[in-house]
């Protein structure tokens, strides 16, 4: 066997590994949403600003934490000891949930939709570190989309499982369910980090300071350009996810009708997802200018539909088989588009753009890889929810409608589509490795 035959089949070996740990990761994440998220509309877009801010603190709180592990730990006990927390967080909210009526639904509810929120984007972060210190950049590029349909394969099957077993076992045993799911993904992980190819240098503690993400993000190009894609992101998901919050509120009564409502909103988004992984994302990032593609057209995606929300929400459309009022016509027309905006952005999101970035973090410094990259997509990414939110509430108090929302979003869209070419072309990231490096595709026991 030549050796870059050898090389290509661990390469094989190792996506296949990634593609079964990101759907168990997945999958656990998933079979919790549609609880978290029936708490959102519950509440109304009034409260989520709350939210986001407790969820901000606590994701702020964790990153030294995090960046002192990374700096500390060896990469398969950084591994270890992270995703080991969030199982045990997750076996003691099972009791928790299951002496709900002592406790009181809506303290046991608050907590868990921001330990949820902060769960997700610090485990996701941390998956695609490790598969960026795994692969090179030009099998990132191809291999990528087909490991995050693993994950997408996953966010359908979470929802299944809740629909399925909820009603049988209950919300306290789906939390055991999670937590399986959540350790058989880390035994994957595990074992990828063991027969995948890199250098001894790889497995070292990364050292460095705690705060490293922080600095890196104002002091770096492409890491500062990235927390502006994720700011500008998160402000048109977090206004469709706030407007959708309101319907739910107002339109759908009760736990179950709520939860299944969120439910058949996240099947729409893994199955659109799923079309792109399968196809356009796959084709387009194996050529050689497709991580640019990937970052600028989500975000023109975005203002078409944006553009198509602002100019239906400005006229009073003639409805005549509609007996309502004109004030309720924006409603029964602008839901529907609301409801399309929130599957787009996140179906293009995860579908496209982030293979496209998580590609683009394979040439980057470990240190970035892990602290930056994980600042960015925890303490940025709920900072943008806290501000975007909190935003909304006061232009809807100054009396600012969807059309006017959807025409400031239109806007960021496009500064997305700016920022996002610019990301792909930055100069500090390393010169692209055209193929799979036999030095990090030798076995490191």
């Amino acid at each position: 066997m030549t050796a870059s035959t050898a090389d290509r089949r661990s390469e094989i070996t190792a996506s296949i590994q990634a593609f079964l740990a990101f759907f168990c990761l997945l999958a656990a994440y998933f079979v919790l949403r549609p609880v978290r998220d029936q708490l959102g509309g519950a509440v109304g877009a009034v409260a989520l600003p709350w939210f986001y801010a407790a969820t901000f603190v606590v994701t702020l709180a964790l990153t030294p934490v995090f960046g002192g592990l990374a700096a500390w730990l060896p990469r398969r006990r950084l591994l270890a000891w992270t995703y080991g927390f969030f199982v045990v967080c997750l076996l003691a909210f099972a009791p928790a949930f299951a002496a709900q009526a002592r406790i009181g639904a809506f303290t046991l509810g608050v907590v868990f939709f921001v330990w949820v929120s902060v769960f997700n984007l610090f485990v996701v972060s941390l998956f695609w570190s490790f598969m960026a210190d795994v692969f090179v950049s030009a099998s990132a590029r191809r291999l990528f989309p087909r490991i995050a349909l693993g994950g997408t394969a996953g966010a359908l099957a979470g929802p299944l499982l809740t629909s399925l077993l909820v009603g049988v076992i209950g919300v306290a045993l789906l939390l055991v369910v999670s937590a399986g799911l959540l350790l058989l993904a880390l035994a994957l992980m595990l074992r990828i980090g063991r027969g995948t190819g890199t250098r001894p240098a790889d497995e070292l503690a990364l050292g460095g300071s705690l705060w490293a993400g922080l600095r890196q993000v104002f002091s770096e190009p492409f890491l500062r350009r990235m927390a502006w894609l994720m700011l500008l992101g998160d402000g048109v998901g977090t206004v469709a996810y706030a407007l959708v919050a309101d319907y739910a509120k107002t339109h759908l009564a009760g736990v179950a009708a709520r939860t299944a409502f969120y439910a058949h909103m996240d099947l729409a988004t893994n199955l659109l997802v799923v079309l792109l992984q399968t196809g356009v994302s796959s084709w387009l990032l194996a050529r050689r200018q497709g991580p640019t593609l990937g970052l600028v057209l989500p975000a023109l995606v975005n203002v078409a539909v944006l553009a198509a929300i602002t100019a239906l929400g400005a006229v009073a459309l003639p409805l005549p088989w509609l007996d309502v009022s004109a004030g309720l016509r924006l409603v029964w027309v602008g839901v529907p588009l609301l409801a399309l905006l929130q599957i787009l952005t996140r179906g293009f999101t995860y579908g496209m753009l982030g293979p496209a970035i998580n590609a683009l973090y394979t040439r980057v410094a470990r240190e970035a890889r892990y602290k930056g990259k994980n600042f960015i997509e925890t303490a940025v990414w709920r900072f943008g929810d806290v501000a975007v939110t909190t935003t909304l509430n006061a232009l809807r108090g100054l009396g600012v409608g969807i059309a006017g929302l959807a025409l400031l979003s239109t806007l960021g869209a496009a500064a997305a589509a700016r920022i996002g070419y610019r990301a792909a072309h930055s100069g500090d990231l390393a010169p692209e490795a055209p193929t799979v490096s036999a030095e990090r595709a030798q076995p490191t026991i």
